[in-house]
């Protein structure tokens, strides 16, 4: 059975701020797990995502998530692909789809919808969607989103 993952929060900030705070290694190191995010936004530009320090001394290897650009319409649709490197089991899983699409509202609120297209892979899909996080595997998506919009409404991460 193939997994689709959607999830959708409203954040009091612009399309540009999110956007900036999605692509940019400077924001991505503020929330989620700190880890910073490097992109090459064009299409077949690189995707690197860090372990933070955290996470290397426990063993992640420095490269946690890679990928590649497949769309961007700046500042609102990013499609990439993305593979876990962090734990070894998922590596030969390969690589998923993940689109992030932004839509301006009404009194400085933009809708930012995150669509995770998995595939197979049960154990994947339970991690994404924060179901692992009483066993240490973080809080996945619904936590990078709470915290995304924590630190942009804001100005302080959920947690140092």
């Amino acid at each position: 059975m193939s997994s689709t993952q959607v999830y959708k929060v409203y954040i009091k900030a612009s399309p540009q701020k999110i956007w900036d705070a999605i692509t940019t290694p400077e924001w991505t190191s503020r929330y989620g797990y700190r880890g910073a995010n490097h992109m090459e936004l064009r299409p077949g530009g690189a995707f690197r995502g860090m372990s933070n320090e955290g996470m290397i001394a426990a063993g992640a290897p420095e490269l946690g998530v890679d990928g590649e650009i497949v769309e961007v319409e700046a500042p609102f649709r990013l499609v990439q692909t993305w593979r876990m490197l962090m734990d070894p089991n998922h590596v030969p899983e390969g690589f998923t789809r993940l689109t992030y699409e932004l839509k301006e509202g009404k009194d400085g609120v933009t809708s930012l919808t995150v669509t995770h297209e998995i595939g197979d892979e049960a154990g994947l899909a339970e991690m994404l969607a924060g179901e692992l996080e009483d066993v240490g595997a973080g809080g996945g998506w619904p936590w990078i989103l709470s915290d995304l919009k924590s630190l942009l409404e804001t100005g302080v991460a959920m947690t140092d």
